[in-house]
């Protein structure tokens, strides 16, 4: 059985994402340092499913890096958009960078103005791999369901988090202390089962 990695790259520059990770992968000891702290530039993302591109971007970042990477590809479907706007949520806006957030907040608050259906749910689509040619990259995806409001709440997590209500608990996934996201969230869930994968696989 193949020795775990002590290290790893994260196939994003999002701080968000680096430190639920981290938080995350502590448990394997494995030292996880994003693409950005490598100078390593985003991977394309055509691709119309979060699986392509999650594999996609984490073939790019070990490639450059030459270490085993993680990619998360993970976003935000709305009923009423029909699944709008799944892989392209952290670009919704059009905007990159700074102010990306707000901007897509806005536009989605805009485009669910007039309708009656709120209901929405995040995805998270996960894809380990030793190397950029490895045959049997690990996968893992999970689902977390709940409602868009139309006001932000909370001040924690990143991206649609404050208009992300969760009705069984009466709050915004903003609103959680991270360590409680992490446990019910759909990073966490894919988090989870990824976590045995690497056990079985890697370990």
């Amino acid at each position: 059985m193949a020795v775990a990695p002590r290290r790893l790259v994260l196939a994003s520059g999002n701080a968000g994402k680096l430190r639920e990770f981290r938080a995350l992968l502590a448990p394997l000891q494995i030292d996880v340092i994003s693409q950005a702290e490598l100078a390593i530039p985003s991977a394309e993302e055509p691709h119309a499913t979060f699986l392509e591109n999650a594999l996609a971007k984490a073939r790019h970042a070990s490639a450059l890096s030459g270490l085993p990477a993680l990619a998360d590809d993970s976003g935000l479907c709305c009923v009423a958009l029909d699944g709008a706007p799944a892989v392209r949520s952290a670009r919704f806006a059009g905007v990159d960078g700074d102010g990306a957030d707000a901007a897509n907040n806005r536009l989605l608050i805009e485009r669910l103005r007039d309708s009656g259906d709120r209901r929405g749910h995040y995805v998270c689509v996960l894809a380990a791999l030793r190397g950029p040619d490895d045959p049997e990259p690990l996968i893992a995806d999970a689902r977390w369901h709940g409602e868009i409001v139309a006001a932000p709440r909370g001040i924690n997590g990143f991206g649609y988090d404050p208009h992300f209500l969760l009705p069984e608990l009466g709050r915004t996934a903003a609103e959680l202390a991270p360590e409680h996201k992490n446990r019910i969230s759909h990073r966490g869930r894919a988090m989870k089962q990824l976590l045995v994968r690497l056990r079985e696989a890697w370990a």
